[in-house]
Formats: C-alpha cells, structure tokens, sequence
C-alpha cells in the first residue's frame, strides 16, 4: 500500500498500520509464534481533519505509541490496519 490511503478517516480518527511483532529478544532468544505481544507502535496512514474545534497533530507518516488494546483491527487492500482515535494515541516517536 502507498504512504496515501483510499479511505479517510473522520473526525479524530486515525489510521495506523502496526509494526512487525518482535522475532528476538534483545539477549537473542527468538520468541515464538504464540508468546508474541500484539505491538503497542505503528506509522499513521491517513488522519482525520479532527473534531471542530481541535484539529488532528498527527500526520500521516508519524510513527506513533499506543495502548495495548486501542483500536479496531480493520483490513483495507489485504492490509492489516488499525482505526483509532486520536486520542487513543500515547506518544509521537
């Protein structure tokens, strides 16, 4: 999928594309398939304009954090994505 989204997201909501569960631990142990954590970061796809009187501050390409259980898991052009809002979103990296 290209930096630029078919779909736009509304109001605060943002669209992030989760990176890569982790494959090794930093002292090299490779962890397996059933013990990995769901990743809490990603790269914003699209933003939303936000709402009326708060505009969105992030902008697609941003590499964000975010909770453990944020979002709804949407799959758009065989991509797995998440829908979130704004405020869903703990820190830009």
């Amino acid at each position: 999928m290209s930096k630029k989204s078919t779909v736009t997201p509304l109001h605060d909501r943002v669209i992030v594309k989760p990176a890569a569960a982790e494959e090794k631990t930093a002292g090299g142990i490779i962890i397996p398939d059933t013990a990995k954590e769901k990743p809490q970061r990603g790269t914003v796809i699209a933003a939303g304009p936000g709402k009326k009187d708060e505009p969105v501050t992030v902008k697609p390409g941003d590499t964000v954090l975010y909770g453990k259980y944020a979002g709804t898991d949407i799959q758009i052009g065989g991509e797995d994505l998440l829908i979130m809002r704004e405020s869903d979103i703990l820190a830009i990296i």
